[in-house]
């Protein structure tokens, strides 16, 4: 009896096969002579409902259907880091070496390479007792990454064998015996994308993750092993954040899942990143990066697994022990994705047409984020930190996505168009945004940064929330008709939003701006306030304030280098000079 299946209907990226007996749920397949990759999405009887990851243009009734038997899987081993995949981990570089610039379907492409030798170093010796997630020996992938080899999971004995040398990701390198049976142990794994892989513990995220951006780091901070949302209409700079995150974030490893967006977008990435320089070790930032790619005009399905795909290595490198920085730009696209596959389905739609489980699969892709004990029986700690932006349409926070997304998520940066408009970026909306990380972190910002860190986040949030609401009474009765303590928070506010709060992603100083040199920033400019209020009620007038000459100097501070950072604490002392000045011309 022929075990393959038999398409009986093609509706676009979802295909209907039958005699499909025995296959289960997210089971891979290939679908028809053309040996196209499908997923197995829904059974009913002996038909299978598979989500087709490759174009089904030309896919007939009649045609076979090839079941795997194993779910959609990723590889995991050397060879991971500097690579760009497509949403079902195929290697972009290596598919455009053999067929030119377009996908030919059905192209089989080994996701790592099993040709290449690795120099592997042991970690451990014969006879030692090792468990599931130990170190058995280690890769140098690239002169960033040491790429740990581990037990896998739910595999654990005594040493019998290790070896020394260079080998493929596919020969033994070390045998551990259990009960009288031998487990060869390859640096290759590989793991089923949907199912998260497994860690001893959950803990608190106590630490930050310093991402270099002002507005962000000061205000609205993300932990190690946080989950933050970035909605916001067109234009309002999503892509440059999310990219300047992968950029800068205070994570070891990076992975940043294009998903759905513009083919220019995409481009940027993929030509900016190899010529990017990792700010803390000198060498470019791909030898610490893993980029997946799947734009708006690849297939609608692959779209849907390009986010199971990221998390799983990210998960991956997070076992090892490293902090890792997940960014998925934009979840809407995935979203969009499921409703399609949904609908072909006929399955009853929820809000906007949307899955009824829409939450729950948004849901369930956050929670893979965490700070966790890894599997070991070394103390080894890893963190997972997942940014995702939501693209609303026309940036309608009510969209089901964005909602679904911030009750699961714990740090919210509110794009706003006003702002994009006003060409303020990054466009965060102080006044919206909010994080639920700050207790959190607070005892290690004290310990490790300043004690009066969190003061000066609370009086700058504070002089810019009094600046909202003095702005109606500007609008009504201008300016001078304010009192000259009110001018003075106006003046002071700008100058947090202006010098400290606008950053310019493209130059080359205030792109990233250290965590040292974000508090001597707000320090000065909450030492003019003091100073200048204490000035103002000596009599001096406030005209005379607004026009002083340090301002520019305090403008300017975002433009110094991270090697001349001290000199940001002597404006404090032109400050005092000038308002004594001040004060003696009364």
């Amino acid at each position: 009896m022929d075990k393959n299946g038999r398409i009986v209907k093609v509706a676009g990226p979802l295909v209907i096969a039958e005699n499909m007996l025995g296959a289960k749920m997210f089971d891979v397949v290939s679908v028809s002579e053309k040996k196209l990759m499908g997923e197995i999405i829904e059974l009913n009887g002996d038909k299978a409902y598979i989500q087709v990851y490759e174009e089904t243009e030309g896919i007939g009734v009649g045609e076979p259907v090839f079941p795997m038997g194993e779910p959609l899987s990723v590889d995991l081993g050397p060879g991971l880091i500097e690579s760009i995949y497509d949403g079902t981990q195929r290697p972009l570089d290596k598919i455009y070496e053999m067929v030119g610039d377009f996908i030919t379907r059905g192209i089989q492409v080994n996701s790592i390479s099993k040709e290449k030798k690795w120099k592997f170093i042991p970690l451990v010796k014969k006879n030692d007792i090792v468990n599931e997630g130990d170190k058995l020996g280690y890769v140098q992938e690239t002169t960033l990454i040491k790429h740990y080899i581990m037990v896998p999971p739910y595999k654990k004995g005594r040493v019998k064998e290790i070896k020394d040398g260079d080998f493929t990701i596919e020969e033994t390198v070390a045998v551990l015996t259990n009960e009288n049976k031998d487990e060869e142990i390859k640096m290759l794994q590989r793991w089923a994308v949907r199912k998260p892989r497994p860690y001893f513990e959950k803990l608190s995220p106590e630490m930050p993750l310093f991402t270099g951006q002002r507005v962000i780091d000061m205000f609205f901070p993300i932990a190690k092993g946080g989950t933050a949302c970035v909605p916001g209409p067109f234009g309002s700079g999503k892509t440059v954040i999310q990219h300047q995150l992968a950029k800068w974030a205070d994570a070891e490893v990076i992975v940043y899942i294009g998903c759905g967006e513009r083919g220019n977008e995409m481009t940027d990435v993929l030509l900016e990143f190899p010529e990017l320089v990792d700010p803390k070790s000198g060498e470019p930032l791909m030898k610490r990066t893993v980029l997946i790619a799947n734009t708006s005009n690849m297939p609608v399905a692959a779209r849907e697994a390009s986010v199971y795909t990221g998390i799983t290595i990210a998960e991956y490198f997070r076992d090892m022990g490293y902090s890792v920085a997940l960014m998925a730009d934009s979840t809407s696209r995935w979203a969009e994705a499921m409703r399609e596959i949904s609908g072909r389905l006929e399955e009853m739609p929820g809000e906007e047409g949307y899955p009824a489980y829409l939450g729950a699969k948004i849901a369930s892709f956050y929670e893979r984020a965490g700070r966790v004990k890894c599997l070991s029986t070394e103390d080894r700690e890893g963190a997972l930190s997942v940014i995702g932006a939501v693209s609303p349409p026309g940036g309608d926070l009510s969209d089901p996505v964005v909602q679904s997304t911030l009750r699961v998520v714990k740090v919210f940066w509110s794009l706003e168009a006003q702002l994009a408009y006003k060409r303020h970026f990054p466009a965060i909306s102080w006044l919206n945004s909010y994080s639920l990380y700050n207790e959190n972190i607070k005892d290690f910002i004290i310990k490790n940064v300043a004690e009066d860190y969190f003061d000066l986040q609370g009086s700058s949030m504070r002089l810019l929330e009094e600046e909202s609401e003095l702005d109606e009474i500007v609008r009504l009765v201008g300016v001078d008709a304010l009192s000259g303590t009110d001018r003075l928070i106006l003046l002071t506010a700008r100058m947090i939003r202006e010098d400290f709060l606008h950053q310019n992603a493209f130059h080359e100083i205030d792109t990233y701006s250290s965590v040292e040199k974000q508090y001597k920033m707000i320090s000065v400019i909450n030492y003019f306030y003091i100073k200048a209020k204490e000035t103002l009620q000596k009599g001096v007038d406030i005209v005379a304030i607004e026009a002083m000459n340090v301002k520019d100097k305090i403008a300017r501070m975002k433009y110094i280098p991270q090697e001349k950072i001290a000199s940001i604490d002597e404006i404090k002392k032109e400050i005092d000079n000038e308002l004594e000045l001040l004060f003696k011309n009364i």
